[in-house]
C-alpha cells in the first residue's frame, strides 16, 4: 500500500490535528508504515527531536500515533509568533530568520522548495504520508504563496478531505464555502468532507449530508462524535480547554489547586497536561486582574514557558498579577520563560531588545539572552528519580548564590525554577514533586496517586483517536483516496473561477 492524503479544515481548531493523528493511528494498527507531515506550522507549542530539531508538538503526537520517531521533515517550517506582526522562523528544526508578516513573503519560494523536499523524503521512506493543512485552505489573500494547503496539494497531486467543526455552528455553509472559494484546479483535489465534534443523533444530519453532496458532488466521509476528555498535544492556546480533565475518582481529600498563568505569548503549555491528568489535582488557567485571588489561594502557581519573556513579564505587571505572584508565600514553579521571569535581573538584547529589565526577584539569579538558541534533550535526576526532558531557550540563567540546584535551574524554599520542558511527564518525579508541594502548602490531606502513567494515558488518547476514524469514518473511501488519489471529473463550483 502506497499513497498520501491531506487533511484540511474550514478554520483553525476545526480538528485537523486530531483527525490526522487518528488516521495515522488507524493505519499503523493495520500494519501500514505511516508518517505525518505539516509543511508549515504556526505554533508556540514545540518539541526537540532526538537529533536536536525543533518541531511542532502536534506533529510529535501524530508521529507517536503512527508509532515512529518524529523528525524535522515532519514539520520543516515552524513559525513561532513573538508579537502581533513578527515571527521566529524555524527551518528543518533550526533557527532561520525573524521576520514580520510582509517580509515573510520574500522567503516563500525557498521555503516551498524545502517543504516539498521534506515531503518527498517522507514519501520515499514510508508507505503513506498523511499531511495536515494549516488554518483554512481558503485564505484567498494568501493563496499565491501558499505552502501548506492547496499549494502543497497541487504541487504534489495530493487528494484533500476538509474537516468542519459542527460544534461552532454553520458547518454546511463553511464546508460549501471552503470549496466554492477555491479556483477550479484546487477544487479538483477536494475529494470529500468530514464533520467533527457532533453531539446528538447522526441521522438528524442525513438531509444536510445529502444536500451537501448534491450541491458539491463530494460525499461526507464521516461524522465524528464529540468525545469528552479527548485531547492531544495542542498547537495553540485556542484549544486550551481540551487539555486532559481533572480525574479525581478514588481520591480522598480536597483537590490540590494549581493556578497556571496564561500570558499572551504562553508557550509549551503542554507541560501542564501531566499535572491536570493527576487524580486530586485541579488546574485552572488565570489571565485577568480579577484572578489575583486565585493566585493567592492556589496551592501551587505555575509560570509556564513564554515566547516573549520580557513582553509577558510587562503584561504580568500591567494586570497586577506580578504582584500577586511575588506576594505569595506558597509554592511557585517557573518553567523556561516563567523561570526567567522569576530572576532578579534580565538582560535581553536578543528577543525583545529591551536591555536590562527587573525580574520578579523570586530567585537569586540573572538571565542573559544570547543569539544562539539552545535546543537540547537533557536527562538528570531530582528527588532520587531520573528525569528526561527537552530544552528550548535563548536565555541563559546564572545563580547569584544561595540557591539549591534543580533540573538545570534552582530552588529556594518553596520556589522552583527550571529550563526543562516535559519534566512533569516523568511519573516518579512528578509524584515526588507534588508530595513536596503539598507539604510546603500545608496540605497534609493530599497524597499523589501511586499508579498514574502519563505515557499510558497519552497512548489511550491516541488509540481513542484511531477508534474515532475506524468507527465513524468511511475507511474504505479514505483508503481509496490514499492509494488512488482524487477521483477524476469532480465538478467545479462556478464561484471558484469568478475571482
Amino acid at each position: 500500500m502506497k499513497g498520501t492524503l491531506l487533511v484540511a479544515g474550514t478554520t483553525s481548531d476545526a480538528g485537523k490535528s486530531v483527525v490526522t493523528a487518528g488516521i495515522c493511528r488507524w493505519l499503523a494498527r493495520k500494519g501500514v508504515r505511516v508518517a505525518p507531515f505539516k509543511a508549515q506550522n504556526m505554533s508556540l507549542n514545540s518539541f526537540v527531536t532526538a537529533d536536536g530539531a525543533e518541531i511542532g508538538r502536534a506533529q510529535v503526537a501524530q508521529a507517536q500515533a503512527a508509532g515512529v520517531e518524529p523528525t524535522a521533515d515532519m514539520n520543516p517550517i515552524l513559525l513561532k509568533p513573538g508579537g502581533e506582526r513578527r515571527s521566529h522562523v524555524m527551518v528543518l528544526g533550526k533557527p532561520y530568520a525573524d521576520v514580520d508578516a510582509m517580509e515573510y513573503g520574500a522567503y516563500k519560494d525557498h521555503l516551498r522548495t524545502v517543504a516539498l523536499e521534506s515531503y518527498h523524503r517522507l514519501r520515499a521512506a514510508y508507505d503513506v504520508v498523511v499531511c495536515e493543512g494549516a488554518g483554512s485552505p481558503t485564505e484567498i489573500n494568501l493563496r499565491r504563496g501558499d505552502i501548506a494547503n492547496m499549494g502543497l496539494a497541487r504541487a504534489a497531486d495530493i487528494p484533500v478531505v476538509v474537516v468542519g467543526d459542527i460544534d461552532r455552528g454553520g458547518v454546511f455553509a463553511s464546508l460549501y464555502g471552503t470549496l466554492a472559494l477555491l479556483e477550479a484546479g484546487d477544487q479538483a483535489l477536494i475529494s470529500g468532507f468530514l464533520i467533527n465534534k457532533f453531539r446528538g443523533a447522526p441521522e438528524l444530519l442525513d438531509p444536510g449530508l445529502a444536500t451537501l453532496k448534491e450541491l458539491t458532488g463530494r460525499p461526507v466521509l464521516g461524522v465524528l462524535p464529540w468525545v469528552n476528555d479527548l485531547w492531544m498535544d495542542l498547537e495553540d492556546s485556542l484549544a486550551l480547554d481540551n487539555r486532559p480533565g481533572n480525574r479525581q475518582s478514588g481520591h480522598s481529600g480536597r483537590s490540590l489547586r494549581v493556578a497556571v498563568v496564561r500570558y499572551p505569548r504562553i508557550s509549551n503549555f503542554t507541560d501542564i497536561d501531566a499535572l491536570a491528568a493527576e487524580p486530586g489535582v485541579s488546574v485552572t488557567f488565570v489571565s485577568s486582574p480579577g484572578d489575583a485571588a486565585e493566585i493567592a489561594e492556589a496551592d501551587l502557581v505555575v509560570l509556564p514557558g513564554s515566547r516573549a519573556t520580557v513582553g509577558d513579564l510587562e503584561w504580568l505587571r500591567r494586570t497586577g498579577l506580578a504582584s500577586a505572584v511575588a506576594g505569595r508565600s506558597g509554592p511557585t514553579l517557573g518553567i523556561c520563560g516563567g523561570y526567567q521571569m522569576m530572576a532578579r535581573t534580565i538582560h535581553d538584547e536578543v528577543e525583545s531588545g529591551a536591555g536590562q529589565v527587573d525580574g520578579l526577584g523570586l530567585l537569586p539569579a540573572t538571565v542573559e539572552f544570547r543569539a544562539e538558541k539552545v535546543l537540547s534533550r537533557p536527562v538528570g535526576e531530582a528527588y532520587g528519580h531520573p528525569v528526561a526532558a527537552y530544552g528550548i531557550h535563548h536565555g541563559i540563567v546564572t545563580f547569584d548564590g544561595g540557591a539549591e540546584p534543580f533540573l538545570d535551574g534552582c530552588r529556594v524554599g518553596a520556589v522552583w525554577g527550571t529550563t526543562w520542558h516535559g519534566a512533569l511527564e516523568n511519573d516518579d518525579f512528578r509524584r515526588a514533586f507534588l508530595a513536596d508541594v503539598a507539604a510546603a502548602a500545608g496540605r497534609d490531606d493530599f497524597v499523589p496517586a501511586p499508579d498514574v502513567s502519563f505515557a499510558a494515558l497519552r497512548e489511550r488518547q491516541l488509540d481513542a483517536l484511531g477508534d474515532l476514524i475506524e468507527r465513524h469514518a468511511d475507511t474504505g473511501a479514505l483508503l481509496d483516496l490514499i492509494v488512488n488519489g482524487a477521483p477524476a471529473g469532480l465538478p467545479s463550483l462556478p464561484p471558484g473561477d469568478a475571482r
